[in-house]
């Protein structure tokens, strides 16, 4: 398959809004594809390279030869330069590398010297969301949807997903499972309208647990082997030698769990989340402040000594977690009556935590996937949003960049959806930090906003949401305010445009 054919497929996905345009473009180039190329093309629609790191950037990229004027690549051409790129060491890599890029700019054209360039330094974005290339491949391989999005799950990888949909059928696909090392998509939860119709729709066999002001972990033990892998499933375990030292405790030989971290005052309290997650940038010196250790606390229990338990009920697997980590779980009341329930609802936050979250003890782990069966209750709505620009500040506020531009995720794969503004909430400390970060993160900027790529997520705290032409989404947050930044969340972790509208009366 010629590079064009990619070229010309991301375009057009980066030009409609559609979810089923965007499929249909990716079925077609799939059905095109040879059966080896397919991995190939699924990475590179998907804004990754197969080889990982190549050791170019930007500086490398910004003199290369005169486009090509006839397209000449194929995919098996370019996958082979990025191989010889990856494979570049030593003494006299630098010219090697300079080479390779020569030869393969040299014979590019111009919208595919912009797409390259744009996928080797992770710039490529353009809509295909990992939903809809799941669906591309289930329809071009005829696989069923749930077995290829359950493979996407467990593998968290697409190229190899749609290889395992392609030459491995339906049979490779359910054969898929848990593997101890590899982090899975985490279950997410939806948000309640209130404790008691959470409670009602899930009862009466349900579990109550605190939902903690922390940072949620995903923890697999193979052996003395230990790995904690962060919310976006980036590996953090070389930062948080007191968080393996705990698990490497516990009774067992494999386990993977779920759950939060977080560190505590002397009186237990959680102190402020950022200071949980200036751990997981830090060296990974253990240290001997008990204030500075991060404490687990732990909600499900995926795999335990060989057995795969994400198709079990949440029964089970809560059986399992406390059989080898009681003093770990997170306070909870099973089965409670909508009193209990709200007793506990007060006891999270009266320890200043977040609320609480209500599951059914009969629902699967759904991984990746807001399930309906969890349920997340807080005294207010918060959402996680996306920062698309900042107004520089008045007044007090003068040099600052201050009033931010909001914008929901949009479901099929189109840039965020705008829902309002607000400058409410803003310390004067992170009145600094938007100012020395933001233009880290700017595409462009005029006398009074600094535009941004949506890259970064802000916790937003509001008592509601009204109809409004003013925006794109045909809706505007209420008394939206500042609650913190989430360095733990990407933009395709943010909520929804759906989601807020499900706010409207």
């Amino acid at each position: 398959m010629r590079l064009s054919r990619i070229v010309d497929a991301s375009a057009d996905i980066a030009a409609t809004r559609s979810r089923k345009q965007k499929t249909a473009t990716l079925r077609a180039l799939l059905d095109d594809a040879l059966a080896d190329e397919i991995p190939t093309v699924v990475a590179w629609l998907s804004g990754v390279i197969g080889q990982g790191r190549l050791g170019v950037g930007w500086r490398s990229l910004s003199s290369v030869p005169t486009p090509a004027d006839v397209t000449t690549l194929d995919v098996s051409d370019v996958d082979e330069l990025f191989t010889r790129l990856a494979g570049a060491a030593g003494p006299g890599s630098a010219a090697l590398r300079k080479q390779i890029l020569e030869e393969l700019f040299g014979a590019a054209t111009d919208v595919e010297q912009s797409f390259l360039r744009r996928l080797m330094t992770g710039e490529l974005r353009q809509g295909a969301l990992a939903g809809v290339m799941v669906d591309a491949i289930a329809s071009a391989s005829g696989k069923p949807l749930d077995l290829v999005r359950r493979a996407h799950m467990l593998t968290g990888s697409l190229p190899q997903t749609a290889s395992l949909a392609v030459h491995g059928g339906a049979e490779a696909l359910a054969d898929v499972g848990l593997e101890v090392g590899r982090a899975v998509a985490p279950m997410l939860a939806t948000p309640a309208d209130s404790l008691a119709e959470a409670v009602l729709a899930l009862g009466p066999d349900v579990v109550v647990d605190f939902k903690l002001d922390g940072a949620r972990i995903q923890v697999h033990r193979r052996g003395d082997e230990v790995s904690v892998y962060t919310r976006t499933l980036r590996d953090i375990t070389g930062a948080v030698p007191d968080l393996v030292a705990v698990i490497r405790e516990l009774p067992c030989d494999r386990i993977i769990l779920d759950g939060e971290t977080l560190t505590l005052d002397a009186d237990g309290r959680p102190r402020p989340f950022q200071d949980t997650m200036s751990r997981f940038g830090s060296a990974g010196e253990l240290t001997d402040d008990p204030l500075g250790l991060l404490r687990p606390f732990f909600f499900d229990c995926l795999h335990l000594d060989g057995v795969d338990l994400i198709d079990s009920p949440l029964r089970d697997r809560l059986d399992a977690l406390t059989s080898v980590a009681p003093d770990m779980r997170i306070p909870y009341v099973v089965n409670p009556s909508v009193e209990q329930a709200q007793d506990h609802f007060d006891a999270a936050l009266a320890a200043g935590h977040e609320g609480v979250m209500v599951k059914s003890l009969s629902g699967p782990y759904a991984a990746g996937r807001r399930g309906k069966t969890w349920q997340k209750v807080k005294p207010v709505h918060t959402f996680d949003l996306v920062v698309l620009a900042a107004e520089w500040g008045s007044g007090r506020r003068t040099g600052f960049l201050s009033n931010l531009h909001l914008g929901a995720r949009d479901p099929d794969g189109g840039p965020p959806v705008m829902v309002g503004k607000t400058f409410k909430g803003l310390t004067d400390a992170l009145l600094q930090w938007q100012t020395d970060q933001f233009p880290k993160h700017e595409t462009h900027r005029d006398n009074y906003t600094v535009y941004m790529r949506p890259e970064i997520v802000v916790e937003i705290e509001l008592d509601g949401v009204q109809r409004s032409s003013r925006y794109p989404g045909g809706v505007a947050l209420r008394f939206a305010r500042v609650v913190r930044y989430r360095p733990d969340k990407d933009a395709a972790q943010a909520d929804t445009i759906d989601t807020i509208r499900g706010l409207l009366p």
